[in-house]
Order: structure tokens, then C-alpha cells, then sequence
């Protein structure tokens, strides 16, 4: 697999890291609602946009599940054919990363294991919060409601990220089911479709 693909793969690894999500669920509003669920599964799709090193875009998409188990976090990434991209796990005690035939990289936590295996690092913290949809509390951010449906937000603004709810799942399920997070610098474009 050639390296850009591997830091691609990185690169969706540890967004999708930060990514719990309440499948079947209202939006939730109240900043300590990830302190209320401690088990989650999840799959879905995603596709990445990003410049390599050199600043050539790339794309990678494919497939991911979610374990999600107290504090300990397993994500597997997988191509559309179902091979797998990279294995994401996040504990209190470190991070690993492993991409196929390298061997796994660790870190004290994914942030700076991220930072350390492609150069920057991504805010797990307000993902986790943005797919519930909800603004993370640690940070000022700006909200736009859905015009349509006062009660769901359109929009968020944080931490140089654009995250825009392109759609919620149909009754009588609740929640979000697709999702775009752009950031401007450096690069990032992430589509997210929420299968459960």
C-alpha cells in the first residue's frame, strides 16, 4: 500500500476515532452526555480528502467499526474489498496504531500518537461531541440551527472546523446519519454516513 494511503488511513483512524456516537437517539445538548454511555458499536462509511506531504490531494474511503467498551476504544478501518487499513485502539493507559506491514506505532494517547505519525493532530475531544450533534464544551463555538427543523443544528464552528449535518436518520431512529468535517489548515475534508 503506498504510503500516502497509509497516512490516509491514519488520518481517517483517528477522526473516526473521535467519533462515538449515540446510534437512535435525540440530539443531545448536555456537555457530560459522553460521561453517560459507556458502551457503543458502530459502523459506517467514510471518505477522506487530504494533501500529502508533498501537497498532492488524496482520497480514502472505505468502511469502519466501532467498539466502543468503558474507556477502551477500538476502531477498524477497512478498504471497500474489506481489507484492512488500520487498527486505531485508545485506552487510559496509551494508544496504538497499526497499519499493515509496519509495525504498530504507540503513544500516551491518540492525539499525540497522530501528531507523531503524520504530522498533525486532530481534536478527538470536539468530534466526539460534533457527531451527538453538540458543540464541544471546552471550546467558544458558533451554531447554526436547521432552518427547517429548529431543533436540529445545521452547523457548527470550533476549533477551525466546519462541521456540517447533511442529514439525520428517519424516525423512529434519531441522530446523525451523514456528516461532512472540513478544516481549511492543513486540508482535511471528512464525509462520514452512519450505518447504526
Amino acid at each position: 500500500m503506498p504510503r500516502f494511503a497509509l497516512a490516509a488511513a491514519a488520518a481517517a483512524a483517528v477522526a473516526l476515532a473521535g467519533c462515538a456516537t449515540q446510534p437512535k437517539r435525540a440530539p443531545v445538548t448536555a456537555p457530560n452526555a459522553l460521561q453517560t454511555e459507556q458502551n457503543r458499536a458502530y459502523t459506517g462509511r467514510f471518505a477522506v480528502q487530504y494533501q500529502d506531504r508533498l501537497g498532492n490531494p488524496r482520497n480514502v474511503y472505505g468502511n469502519f467499526d466501532w467498539q466502543e467498551q468503558g474507556t477502551n476504544v477500538s476502531l477498524e478501518l477497512r478498504s471497500p474489498l474489506g481489507q484492512t487499513l488500520a487498527i486505531v485502539k485508545s485506552a487510559p493507559t496509551g494508544a496504538s496504531l497499526e497499519l499493515p506491514n509496519r509495525q504498530p506505532q504507540y503513544a500516551p494517547d491518540v492525539g499525540e500518537l497522530m501528531q507523531r505519525a503524520l504530522g498533525f493532530a486532530l481534536p478527538l475531544d470536539g468530534l466526539r461531541y460534533w457527531l451527538l450533534p453538540t458543540p464541544a464544551p471546552t471550546t467558544p463555538a458558533t451554531t447554526v440551527r436547521d432552518p427547517q427543523d429548529g431543533t436540529r443544528i445545521k452547523e457548527i464552528r470550533q476549533d477551525g472546523w466546519t462541521i456540517d449535518y447533511v442529514a439525520y436518520a428517519d424516525a423512529p431512529a434519531a441522530g446523525v446519519k451523514r456528516v461532512n468535517l472540513v478544516r481549511q489548515t492543513p486540508p482535511l475534508d471528512i464525509k462520514l454516513v452512519l450505518d447504526r
